[in-house]
This record gives C-alpha cells, sequence and structure tokens, in this order.
C-alpha cells in the first residue's frame, strides 16, 4: 500500500452559534480546516483534518500546519501506508516538534488502512464497546444570564453535559457557574473549564466559593506546577487538558496523583496514533477519558468518536459533534445523535463520504 500521492485543501468553517469566547477576552468566528487526502498506488484515498481554535488555543496555527506540510508531504511520497507507527517516526526526525501539523497526515493513514481493511477505526483501536459515545456542549463566556439562556437552548437539543467557559474575573466566574446551575436540570453533568487562565488564588477562591455546588474543575492553571499546588484544596474530580501534552506529562501527573481525568485532543499530541498511547496508558491507571480536537467537522469528528468508542465505557468521559458546530460539512457520514449521546460512522476508516471537489483548487499536492 505505497503512498502515490498527497493533496492539501483549505476550509473555512463559520461556528453556528456567531462569535466562541474564551477566557482572555479570546474569540474566533470559525475554524481555519486543513484537510489531507492521501492516495494509495491502487487508487484507495484516506483523508484527514486538523483545525486549530484560532492561533490563540494551543502552540497551533493553521498557516504553520500548512507550510510544514510542504516540508514533510513530499518525503513522504513511496512510503508504505500500512506502516503508520513508523511513517509517525519519519515524520518525528524530519520535523522536530510541530505535533500539530502531523496530525491531518496521520489521520489520513488510519482512514486509509481502514478503508484497505475493511475495519473501522473503533475495531482498530480497541474494538468497540458499546455503539455510542456521551457528547457535552462548551457554553462561550458571556454574562451569566446569556450563559445561563444558552444552557437551557442545549439542554432542549438534547445534550445532558455542559462544559462552562470560565477563567476570566472571580467573581464573574462564579456568578456564571450558578445561573448555569440554577439553568438547568439536577442531573446536568456540569464542567468548568478556565482554560489555565487563573493563578492558584484564583482558583482556590473560586473552588471554596463553589463548594456547595455540583462539578468538574477542568484545567484551573496553565502549568503543571501551579495546577500541583492546588491539588490539595480541589475537593471534586480534577481533569487537565491542555497540561496533557504526550506521554511525559502524562506520566507524571499519574506519579504525582495529579489528575483523575484527562483531556487528549488529537491534534496537540499528533494525531491518532499518539493519542491512542495516551489514551492506553490512562486506560491502565483507570483515569476519566475525554478524546476530541481542537477543531473540525465530519472528518476529525469521526476520528476522535472512533477512538473514543473503543475506550472502556466505564472510563468515557465524553466528546464534542464538532461538526454540529458549524455551517458547512467536509463530508458525509451517518452520525446518531440521540439523548445525549453520539454514534459515529460505523463503515471501514473513518466512515466519512469525502468528495474533494467541494474545497475547491487544493492549496497543493506531491
Amino acid at each position: 500500500m505505497t503512498i502515490a500521492s498527497i493533496t492539501v485543501y483549505q476550509q473555512w468553517q463559520p461556528f453556528r452559534d456567531g462569535t466562541y469566547r474564551c477566557s482572555g477576552g479570546r474569540s474566533a468566528e470559525g475554524f481555519d480546516s486543513t484537510i489531507v487526502e492521501i492516495a494509495s498506488r491502487d487508487g484507495v484515498s484516506g483523508y484527514g483534518e486538523m483545525a486549530p481554535l484560532g492561533s490563540f488555543y494551543d502552540p497551533a496555527f493553521a498557516e504553520g500546519a500548512r507550510a510544514a506540510m510542504r516540508e514533510l508531504t513530499p518525503r513522504l511520497i513511496g512510503e508504505d501506508a500500512a506502516g503508520i507507527e513508523a511513517i509517525n517516526r519519519r515524520m518525528d526526525l524530519l520535523l522536530k516538534g510541530h505535533p500539530y501539523a502531523k496530525a491531518a497526515i496521520d489521520m489520513a493513514l488510519w482512514d486509509l488502512a481502514g478503508k484497505r481493511s475493511g475495519l473501522s477505526l473503533a475495531a482498530m483501536t480497541g474494538g468497540a464497546e458499546g455503539t455510542t459515545v456521551p457528547l457535552y456542549r462548551s457554553l462561550a463566556q458571556e454574562s451569566p444570564d446569556v450563559m445561563a439562556a444558552r444552557a437551557k437552548k442545549y439542554i432542549v437539543e438534547g445534550y445532558r453535559r455542559l462544559q462552562v467557559k470560565v477563567g476570566l474575573d472571580v467573581n464573574d466566574d462564579i456568578a456564571r457557574l450558578e445561573a448555569v446551575r440554577a439553568a438547568v436540570p439536577s442531573g446536568t453533568v456540569l464542567f468548568c473549564d478556565a482554560n489555565g487562565s487563573w493563578g492558584t488564588a484564583e482558583t482556590r477562591r473560586f473552588l471554596q466559593a463553589t463548594r456547595s455546588l455540583d462539578y468538574t474543575l477542568e484545567q484551573p492553571c496553565a502549568s503543571y506546577e501551579e495546577n500541583l499546588a492546588i491539588r490539595p484544596a480541589c475537593d471534586r474530580a480534577l481533569v487537565l487538558d491542555e497540561t496533557i501534552d504526550g506521554t511525559d506529562a502524562l506520566l507524571r501527573a499519574i506519579g504525582d496523583g495529579l489528575v483523575d481525568g484527562i483531556t487528549i485532543k488529537l491534534a496537540r499530541v499528533g494525531g491518532l496514533t499518539k493519542a491512542k498511547l495516551l489514551r492506553d496508558i490512562a486506560i491502565a491507571r483507570n483515569l476519566k477519558i475525554t478524546i476530541e480536537d481542537t477543531g473540525g467537522a465530519q472528518i476529525d469528528t469521526a476520528a476522535y468518536c472512533g477512538l473514543l468508542l473503543s475506550t472502556p465505557q466505564l472510563l468515557r468521559q465524553h466528546t464534542v459533534d464538532f461538526h454540529n458546530w458549524v455551517t458547512v460539512a467536509n463530508g458525509k457520514a451517518d452520525f446518531v445523535i440521540a439523548d445525549g449521546a453520539m454514534s459515529p460512522p460505523r463503515r471501514p476508516g473513518l466512515g466519512v463520504d469525502v468528495d474533494p471537489t467541494i474545497f475547491g483548487e487544493p492549496l497543493f499536492r506531491c
């Protein structure tokens, strides 16, 4: 299964609900997605996607990914597409760091392998457990009353798990959580995600003021050391997201008894191959696991949902339906959403039918 060509496309994906705001006044209007098509010499193609949330959320930005792909892709032509781990090692040899630039290439290789073998991604990554994965919906930062109204809207749409974006003024954040908690049914699962924008003082104050409320705290501080410092004061589950950028960080967090759960983002760690390694380590230590990405549409959603479906049910936290966050599609897939859960496509590979002509002329092909 020799790589014959690699083609790179771009797609702008506007947000359905308008501007997305998170801590520090940062915002985005949509995802700038990069889509990779890898074709084998027998005419089968696999697709991958990488779409960062602006250039402010993770150490990733769309133009950087595309520049790196121009460096990498010509040197992968002629490689055995079935050797996914070997190609990952080659990409790491050719380009130090920049995992986000490799994620879509890796994803396309998994899609191609699944199509050639007739197996779904869940089957290839451990075997599906059940048919659905839990969904959450993120509440971008607004005034407390606006966030409460949007929370009610998402509950009506069927979501049973909500992520409340905090990380600004602590008093305002306390009001945000209180308003959302009062607006939704008591059984609604709430996460408070500061995206690493608080210091230790702000985190302790928030924890003390909200002790009577039921929620999980996600990534309160930016640095590993700050999160470790507030762990003794955190009397609820603590999940780390941005901090978990590879195996070294995860193994350290496990050794320090820091986390109850982790969020794995495909672009942050370099794609499905490395996400699966992190997932398997977390399984071995009985940590709660979220698998998602920094953005995207059908292609990316199918990838992280497929990997989460092969994660033990008792350890699945939740994921997102990014293809429903945006107003455009990049493929056809039989996602089924009901009762706050989603079934990913069951067909071989990612299970997404992609017509590359919808993207217009490619950015480049090698």
